[in-house]
């Protein structure tokens, strides 16, 4: 081996850069976001049916009741102006007029596979959806990231609790995977395609 050569094999070569693909990134990040706010626990079996009943009785899932319990201390233990309280409160203002608005639709024959859009943009089209909407999902000071992340699980918490308040099932294909569709118009991008027993 030449001089010239064993030095140039002798520099360390630079790191090969490689960027994880954005599904990849995207995965590891709700993981993230998943263990910062998630929360498990365990319940007795009695407990939990006689929560199970009372979240049936109520129209959600569980995990929504819960979450409502919860939410229901904050705001008997906070002043009414603080600013979670006022965000917590927004945000109970917009779920509530999803369902009603839902159970409206459906009762006037408008349900239809892309029924969540329909709810979500009907109800878009009150002023004072909208300023709950943003209430709920900016807050006071709310960074960025955090306004987004807002955005995300209250629109899923609207899907859900629409799909719920009709009876309705999410619509599956061939293979037995859930069917959403996408838009790019209106506070929602993506939604579960929705189908009701005759």
């Amino acid at each position: 081996m030449s001089a010239k050569a064993k030095a140039k094999s002798e520099v360390p070569s630079e790191p090969v850069k490689t960027s994880a693909p954005r599904a990849g990134r995207r995965a590891a990040t709700l993981k993230r976001l998943a263990k910062a706010t998630n929360v498990t626990f365990t319940l007795e079996p009695a407990v939990r049916r006689h929560i199970e009943g009372q979240a049936k009785a109520a129209g959600m899932d569980l995990t929504h009741f819960m979450q409502k319990l919860v939410e229901t201390h904050i705001l008997s233990t906070v002043p009414a102006d603080d600013p979670l309280a006022m965000r917590l409160q927004a945000k109970r203002d917009v779920i509530d007029l999803i369902v009603a608005r839902a159970r409206a639709m459906d009762a006037a024959g408008q349900f239809d596979e892309h029924f969540i859009l329909n709810v979500v943009t009907e109800a878009a089209k009150d002023p004072e959806f909208a300023r709950r909407y943003q209430m709920a999902t900016t807050g006071e000071g709310m960074p960025d990231r955090a306004a987004q992340r807002a955005r995300v699980s209250l629109n899923q918490q609207m899907g859900r609790l629409a799909k719920t308040a009709v009876r309705a099932k999410s619509k599956r294909n061939e293979a037995g995977k859930i069917m959403r569709a996408q838009t790019s118009d209106g506070l929602i991008a993506t939604y579960t395609l929705l189908t009701k027993p005759a």
